[in-house]
């Protein structure tokens, strides 16, 4: 079990007011999986995603991730798991504007400690491998929203993480481009990445294997998908 997560609860005090954000979801996902974790806004599941990638922290229960208890876990500490166990795929894709596609894809194994010679070939690898390779010395705005989206993608791989987390990936993407991310992540799952990812669009959800929704802090589904959209189911 990758994650494993018992009666989480998380609550943000204001001061004037308390806001149950959260209210004892159970939650598991194994190795393997692809999650779309769905529901309106204020439902809870960025806030979800927020602990769950150590961004933020839990108020009650308990969340493990490959075992180990976070919540017990200090700053520091956690620091060490978002950069080793984590990669992160965001809405706005988050990239240096001075730096190329491949410095971008280095900065979290400069982070890690890992040697130039090894960053700059695992760098090339990712990138390759979400079809970028002929575009390692572009920079952001020399790329298009899909291609800045992949040159994301393969930074949040290049240290192994354990999971993979995207917060609302095709937000800013044509339609075009969203299918052809789904199909990277498709192909990564198949690779064998977990991935776990917040969309609002079913359509996208449909690329998925699981889709979990929440309304007012709390779980109200959590099934298998059927009749899922694959690359093959596309051709």
């Amino acid at each position: 079990m990758i994650i494993q997560i018992e009666n989480l609860t998380k609550i943000y005090d204001t001061g004037a007011i308390q806001v149950e954000a959260l209210k004892s979801v159970n939650l598991n996902v194994e190795k393997n999986e692809f999650v779309a974790i769905m529901g309106p806004s204020g439902s809870g599941k960025s806030t979800l995603m927020n602990i769950i990638g150590c961004l933020d922290r839990l108020t009650d229960g308990k969340y493990l991730l490959e075992g180990k208890d976070i919540s017990t876990l200090n700053d520091n500490e956690l620091a060490v798991i978002r950069n080793k166990k984590i990669g992160f795929v965001f809405q706005a894709f988050n990239l240096l504007p001075r730096l190329t596609a491949l410095g971008n894809v280095e900065l979290p194994m400069i982070y890690a400690g890992i040697p130039a010679s090894m960053r700059r070939k695992k760098a090339i690898e990712a990138l390759e491998k979400v079809g970028l390779g002929d575009r390692l010395h572009h920079r952001p705005n020399e790329l298009s929203g899909g291609q800045k989206q992949r040159v994301a993608i393969a930074r949040a791989l290049v240290n192994n993480p354990a999971i993979l987390l995207a917060d609302e990936p095709t937000g800013n993407l044509d339609s075009k481009s969203s299918h052809e991310i789904m199909d990277i992540f498709e192909k990564l799952n198949d690779e064998g990445v977990t991935i776990v990812m917040v969309t609002h669009e079913a359509e996208i959800a449909a690329h998925t294997k699981r889709n979990v929704i929440f309304r007012d802090g709390e779980i109200i589904s959590d099934t298998l998908v059927e009749n899922r959209i694959t690359r093959e189911t596309r051709k």
